[in-house]
């Protein structure tokens, strides 16, 4: 029997959808005899599945597992955590594939699926190789078993093993009822000094805030929570605990290219010389400083699957996106863990004894002037012919770009980008400049340049 998934479902990165409107249980079943299909052809047969804490998630784990063991897969389900629970599953297991099922830090009634294979990112063709397999029925049959196979309590012990923190500190972590409240709680138990914890409870309704640490309105709680207690740090989560967010003490956030440098300072020192990758969103900033500590800043594209591939095929030791994911393949394994990344961090800032604080730190990095990232509407078929219209100008007129994930434009103001995104009909833009008149010179270029492909920025 073949199975048509809906048009919208299978993305560049992942598989999403709405529950009970694009998004069945039947789908999830469809995706494990097709996942399973490809681990079989692999000459593989063990799988693990976990899943975050969304009220669908229980019952789409299910059919996703028995379509798996249809295949012969033998399925070690590790129940319920956070996204990096189920890659360090595929690691501490040695299985052959794995499936979390997850919304990530979509609205609760979205869910979907990210998959791992063989170690590697399941992405691009990967998953529409998936649809292929579906359409035509062409399934392996078989009879696996299923077996639970709890991983919490080693994957906690993991997390806590490259904790080398000095001084005790005062930690503020807002779980967001993500899938991280129970694994956060745990670790708090363990670590030095003081902590507190914010929405620990699991819930699929997020009945507090919508986990996403990159929307600064969900870290309103968190912000004032560090303020009133005086603490060193504040720690946020997505949804299923890949992405972070940062708080320094007076209560500022710091975005994923200023964790990145602070981070990349450790590194470093230990391994002088060595490539830290960041998306091409990043602040000059970031490339400026890895370049200053000795390292050697790479630029990547936008996408937590392109940069994990890009960290393994130049052996880079740590990378990051603007949006939270960070990835270390330095003492770890290279997935994006924003548990292990917290860790780390508090470790970096616990050890220094110069009266150095997170804020302090913050305050020694040049301050820019840049935009948010601006999305704005673009049809699917079109946001690339966009993008591809605006390089040809740029190149006709002799202008100083970067073309690895859309244009990213140098002027002596600073820089602008624009790029189409890969999982929603949208274009993306962003600015950087020193001032403000600055700023406003790299707009107009910006909507200079879509005016002519006939698009308007919103303003």
């Amino acid at each position: 029997m073949s199975h048509q998934f809906h048009s919208t479902t299978l993305r560049e990165y992942d598989i999403r959808g709405i529950v009970g409107e694009t998004l069945f249980a039947a789908d999830a079943f469809a995706i494990g005899k097709a996942f399973g299909t490809r681990v079989r052809r692999n000459g593989g047969r063990i799988v693990c599945v976990g899943r975050d804490g969304r009220l669908s998630s229980p019952d789409l784990a299910a059919a996703l597992i028995d379509g798996l063991a249809s295949t012969g897969c033998a399925v070690r389900d590790i129940g319920r955590g956070p996204t990096p629970m189920l890659y360090y599953a595929t690691k501490s297991l040695d299985a052959d594939g794995g499936i979390m099922v997850t919304g990530s830090h979509n609205p609760p009634d979205h869910n979907g699926f990210k998959m791992v294979l063989d170690g590697r990112p399941f992405f691009g063709a990967d998953i529409r190789d998936l649809g292929v397999i579906a359409s035509s029925g062409s399934w392996i049959d078989g009879k696996g078993a299923v077996t639970s196979k709890p991983v919490f309590t080693s994957y906690v012990s993991r997390l806590l093993a490259d904790y080398d923190g000095g001084r005790p500190l005062h930690v503020v972590w807002d779980c967001g009822n993500g899938a991280t409240g129970e694994v956060v709680e745990a670790l708090v138990r363990d670590l030095p000094g003081r902590h507190t914890v914010l929405f620990p409870e699991i819930d699929g309704t997020f009945p507090n805030h919508h986990p996403d640490p990159t929307e600064p309105h969900t870290l309103e709680a968190l912000i004032e929570r560090v303020r009133a207690d005086g603490a060193d740090i504040g720690i946020a989560f997505d949804g299923d605990g890949d992405r972070i967010g940062v708080i320094d003490g007076k209560g500022r956030i710091l975005w994923g290219d200023q964790i990145l440098v602070v981070l990349a300072e450790e590194v470093l020192k230990r391994r002088p010389g060595a490539k830290i990758i960041a998306d091409v969103k990043a602040s000059r900033v970031f490339f400026d400083e890895i370049n200053r500590l000795g390292g050697e800043a790479v630029m990547g594209r936008t996408g937590h699957s392109l940069i994990k591939t890009m960290m393994a095929e130049i052996g880079a030791p740590l990378a990051g996106e603007m949006s939270g994911h960070i990835f270390f393949a330095d003492r770890y394994y290279g997935f994006d863990d924003a548990l292990y990344a917290a860790i780390r961090l508090l470790g970096i800032v616990a050890n220094w004894d110069d009266g150095q604080t997170l804020a302090t730190r913050r305050d020694q990095l040049p301050a820019l002037i840049n935009t948010p990232e601006i999305r704005f509407p673009c049809p699917e078929e079109r946001k690339f012919s966009v993008v591809e219209e605006v390089r040809a100008r740029l190149t006709e007129a002799g202008a100083r770009f970067s073309a690895i994930d859309g244009v990213r434009v140098d002027t002596p103001d600073g820089w602008w980008l624009l790029r189409a995104s890969n999982t929603q009909a949208v274009l993306v833009a962003r600015c950087e400049a020193a001032d403000e008149a600055g700023l406003e010179r790299l707009r107009e270029a910006l909507e200079a340049q879509l005016a002519l492909s006939e698009v308007t920025v919103p303003r």
